[in-house]
């Protein structure tokens, strides 16, 4: 929307600098997205009157010219040819420098001296045709000498080119934009009512008003004018439509369209000797019906669009006959067309409802100055002034305009005020302010909210009828709330961050499973997706012999059954890789197995009265790895799972085998372990080799193939599996010693319950504990074997004498003895 400063200063004066404007706006959230300065530079241009045109010896592209200018005769060197002798054109003298910077100087060209500039539009910064000169005769007030700014009716004025967003239908005008300017300045708003006087006959007796269709067209007025003589409109008029973007027409079409851009009100004009019969009518379009627009466009109304509402209902203003002659709130049509000679006149304004004059602009593709307004939501009440002010300017442009007593006013259900109870520490709670009740009413008045004191803290707002956008009950309060704050100032309110927890964010297990996968990309496994719908062979093809969840209507035979376990899936994506001659990969999936319904969780369904939906698998979602990299191998495996457990620090994972002595399905029967939460708990996993037997019958691999699978629904419950403290021990600046220890023990024993004797033993001294040997062999017992440690003894507030560190050696030594029947060696 484009607001002519001069045009604002009708309703408020305005004693800003244009700066100072351009923050105010911009802080009452009417974006200024450009500021263009018009009419500046004409002050020394002036008119002049051509005497002579001849030709110059040796140029065939310009002319020498003679002009008068009020004073002695002048000559000029020209390249245009749009004009002749007694034709008037802009003079440029010497000096003058024009609205694009050029300044004008004497030239002599073949011979010919030029004591100035014959101008173009373009060059003038008055339009964009510099083909010519801007021709000037037959300009009412344009004489030899006169200055060429008061000729055309030019003032000096500045417009601001601003971005009005759409729940502000009230500052789609001029007289909204000033409202909002007189309240942020503390300065008086008036909008102006126009005085007519109704000499001619009764409305009524002249035209008609019926709207069968109130739903879509709540209020209508018309009202008729006589004696009318269409023509141009008044200079300061067109001038005022140009600056805001709109293209005089004649002086009825540009009334209507003065009206709108002033007061937010569009109407429309008729003519009412072209209407069949003469009144109007409003009524729903019937389906299919063609109305022909004013760009000579036939439109099909009535019929539903294909987006989300799209009914086809639309509404049609006809003639009194019942013949349509224009879309309602949008265009009008060719039938009744204002025209050179019209002499009559039947002005419509009404109030349509927005949601059907949107959708109706939306299927048409057909957006209209009307339509923006319309579909954001007019003022009701506010259509007599609009009205009476269409009367006024084209009664001040024709002045033999006679205007019809009365209004014929036709009215559905326009409801009642907007009262709302606004609670002033709920708007300071919205916008972080700390402003009164009686504060707050002095910033919601001068924008026509009418408040009342109620209590202590509240105030009863009656929201005027041009502000739609202000909704009911505790929605209206946010809504008052944004309307103090843009009267106040946005750039005054402290910033603040918001301190309610951001929605969407990720859950603790949802973390801590993008940290498996990044741990797995990072060892160089890639992330694979492998069918959940499977056939039982594959499952029992890796020892998995449970009955599995069967689908009732299978696409296909080998998707008949939801998987039990990820390894055949990933065993298969070996293979398929292998055949590509990329066999040395490691795969990882995050996906969930089925099994049978739990016991406990179908008891509790039947007991709630859910048995119909009781019988649901059971789900588990799992993390599976193979390793077929090249030399990996069983122990990439467990190298895979001590990466998991030192990012995730999970506390106490030990590797035991199964406790009846079978093997982990699919997996090496010496190679391989299940994965338990700490001593007595649950299993959470296996880590190993697969069966070689398993890898052939798949075609997976030529050589070993490494597992690890981690139930991370148990994993990842910090209540079964314990996490470290993320508390870092800080780093001793002594020195710290090394003693190597090597135990004889028996095969039964795990090495990780050997690690937590010498832990316990070495107590706070004791900085880490590493094996690096295993030995079977000569020396060694049968049934035994030797495993060698490293103890590194720091402390972090001296250096450990060797009395302290052999001490500690022989503490460490007897608990393994004592504990374990380790022998050290």
């Amino acid at each position: 929307m484009r607001a002519p400063l001069s045009w604002l200063a009708d309703f408020v004066p305005i004693d800003r600098d244009v700066d100072e404007l351009v923050v105010a706006l911009d802080d009452l959230g009417l974006i200024v997205e450009g500021v263009e300065r018009v009419g500046g530079g004409l002050e020394r241009i002036v008119v002049s009157k051509v005497l002579e045109v001849g030709p110059i010896a040796g140029a065939d592209r310009i002319r020498r010219v003679v002009v008068d200018a009020g004073g002695e005769p002048l000559e000029i060197v020209c390249g245009a040819f749009n004009f002749g002798v007694d034709d008037l054109v802009p003079l440029a003298g010497v000096g003058t420098v024009l609205p694009n910077g050029m300044e004008i100087g004497r030239r002599t060209m073949r011979g010919v001296t030029s004591n100035g500039m014959l101008c173009s539009g373009r060059e003038l910064g008055l339009s964009d045709d510099g083909e010519g000169l801007l021709v000037l005769t037959g300009t009412e007030g344009a004489i030899p000498g006169a200055p060429l700014a008061g000729a055309l009716g030019i003032e000096p004025d500045i417009v601001f080119d601003l971005a009005v967003e759409g729940n502000r239908p009230d500052a789609w005008c001029i007289a909204g934009v000033a409202r909002d300017l007189a309240a942020r300045f503390g300065l008086p708003f008036t909008l102006p009512t126009p005085q007519v006087t109704a000499t001619g006959p009764s409305v009524g007796s002249l035209a008609s008003a019926v709207v069968e269709s109130p739903e879509l067209c709540p209020r209508l007025t018309v009202r008729v004018l006589e004696c009318v003589v269409v023509g141009p409109s008044p200079k300061w008029l067109a001038r005022r439509l140009v600056l805001a973007g709109m293209r005089p027409i004649n002086n009825v079409v540009d009334a209507s369209n003065y009206v709108m851009l002033e007061l937010g009100q569009p109407t429309h004009p008729y003519d009412l000797d072209r209407l069949g019969a003469p009144g109007l009518l409003v009524r729903r379009a019937r389906h299919g019906e063609v109305v022909r627009t004013l760009d000579g466009v036939d439109r099909v109304l009535g019929v539903p669009g294909r987006g989300l509402g799209e009914t086809g209902e639309d509404c049609v203003i006809c003639d009194a006959a019942g013949e349509p002659v224009g879309v309602g709130g949008i265009f009008g049509g060719t039938s009744s067309e204002i025209s050179a000679s019209t002499t009559r006149v039947l002005l419509e304004a009404a109030y349509f409802d927005s949601m059907v004059i949107a959708r109706t602009s939306k299927r048409l593709a057909l957006r209209t100055e009307a339509s923006a307004r319309f579909e954001r939501g007019t003022d009701p009440f506010g259509i007599d002034r609009a009205t009476e002010r269409f009367c006024q300017l084209l009664m001040a442009s024709a002045p033999t305009t006679v205007v019809a007593a009365g209004t014929l006013d036709v009215r559905g259900d326009l409801g009642g005020p907007n009262v709302i109870a606004l609670d002033t520490g709920r708007v300071n709670g919205l916008l972080g302010t700390a402003l009164g009740r009686d504060e707050m009413a002095r910033l919601l008045e001068p924008l026509g909210f009418a408040c009342t004191p109620r209590g202590d803290d509240s105030l009863e707002v009656v929201v005027p009828s041009n502000r739609p956008d202000v909704r009911p009950g505790s929605h209206g309060v946010a809504d008052l709330a944004e309307e103090v704050a843009r009267v106040f100032g946005y750039s005054r309110i402290e910033r603040r961050q918001p301190t309610w927890t951001d929605p969407g964010g990720l859950s603790a297990y949802q973390r801590a499973r993008r940290q498996v996968r990044q741990v797995l990309v990072g060892l160089g496994s890639d992330e694979v997706w492998t069918p959940s719908l499977v056939d039982a062979a594959d499952d029992a093809a890796v020892g998995v012999h449970g009955e599995p969840v069967r689908i009732t209507n299978p696409m296909a035979a080998d998707q008949a059954s939801l998987r039990q376990t990820q390894m055949a899936g990933l065993l298969r994506a070996l293979a398929w890789n292998r055949d590509r001659r990329q066999g040395e990969v490691r795969l990882f999936e995050v996906g969930v197995v089925f099994g049978p319904p739990d016991p406990a969780h179908t008891a509790a369904r039947a007991g709630s009265g859910g048995a119909a939906e009781a019988a649901l698998p059971a789900e588990r979602e799992l993390l599976s790895a193979v390793f077929a990299a090249k030399l990996d191998d069983a122990t990439s495996a467990v190298g895979a799972l001590g990466a998991l457990r030192d990012e995730l620090r999970l506390a106490d994972l030990r590797l035991r085998p199964p406790a009846d002595g079978s093997t982990p399905p699919g997996l090496h029967p010496t190679r391989s372990l299940e994965i338990r939460a700490g001593l007595d708990g649950p299993v959470v996993g296996t880590v190993g080799e697969v069966d070689p037997a398993v890898v052939t019958e798949f075609g997976a691999a030529e050589g070993r193939v490494g597992w690890l699978e981690l139930d991370l629904g148990v994993v990842l419950d910090p209540g079964v599996v314990g996490r470290r403290s993320e508390v870092v021990r800080p780093v001793s600046r002594y020195p710290s010693s090394d003693v190597d220890l090597a135990f004889s023990v028996a095969d039964t024993v795990p090495v990780d319950l050997l690690v937590d004797v010498l832990e316990g033993a070495g107590g706070q001294l004791l900085e880490s504990v590493s094996l690096f040997d295993v030995y079977r062999g000569p020396g060694v017992e049968p049934g035994r074997r030797s495993v060698a440690f490293r103890l590194r003894f720091c402390a972090p507030d001296r250096t450990l004498t060797d009395t302290e560190v052999g001490a500690l050696r022989a503490g460490c030594v007897a608990a393994a003895e004592r504990e374990l029947g380790a022998t050290l060696r």
